[in-house]
């Protein structure tokens, strides 16, 4: 096989592959913008205001402080506000409420009481405190997927930046290939 012939089936190959590469990059920008879209959409249709100064200050924690504090006032419509309203805001009034036992523990307890015990002051106390640990688990764990599904619409961004940059790069090298295949055989370029 010349050389030439060989330069050519190796430029063809990668036109073919920058040719995927667009492809890819537009796909993973549709996906990323779907996501986005979709994402944004679903919270700010929950109308969550993130909490204000007041609110934040309430926090025993400081790192839970830190986490809310870019967001304070904020309407929620983004995958890191959810996941900061989730771990560092409801977490932390479940923990707080709860003395750090989880909805499962605090359950596991009420299921033993007999019915008499459940229907004391007490009872009904630990009975609400279970369904507060319940919603807050529950409303956590819709928000935390909205964080993950912006990190996933974040990944696809990137993925289609380095598919769009990948398939440039092929492109010139398909070029220079188709170049190199017109030099005379044995004889290297000089730009």
């Amino acid at each position: 096989m010349r050389r030439s012939a060989l330069d050519k089936l190796i430029s063809y190959v990668g036109l073919a592959l920058a040719a995927v590469m667009f492809v890819a990059g537009g796909l993973l920008t549709w996906a990323s913008a779907f996501v986005n879209e979709q994402v944004t959409n679903q919270l700010v249709s929950q109308r969550i205001d993130m909490p204000g100064e007041k609110g934040i200050a309430g926090l025993k924690d400081p790192k839970d402080q830190e986490a809310l504090r870019p967001y304070i006032g904020q309407q929620m419509s983004t995958g890191d506000q959810a996941k900061a309203f989730a771990d560092n805001y409801i977490l932390a009034h479940m923990n707080a409420s709860s003395n750090g036992k989880t909805y499962e523990e605090v359950s596991g307890e009420f299921m033993q009481l007999s019915p008499e015990q459940k229907a004391s002051e007490e009872g009904q106390k630990m009975a609400a405190l279970r369904e507060s640990l319940f919603m807050g688990n529950t409303l956590r764990g819709l928000l935390l997927n909205a964080y993950a599904f912006a990190t996933m619409g974040k990944i696809a961004a990137i993925a289609a930046v380095a598919a769009f940059v990948g398939g440039v790069v092929l492109l010139v090298l398909s070029f220079l290939g188709f170049r190199h295949s017109k030099s005379p055989s044995g004889e290297s370029m000089v730009a």
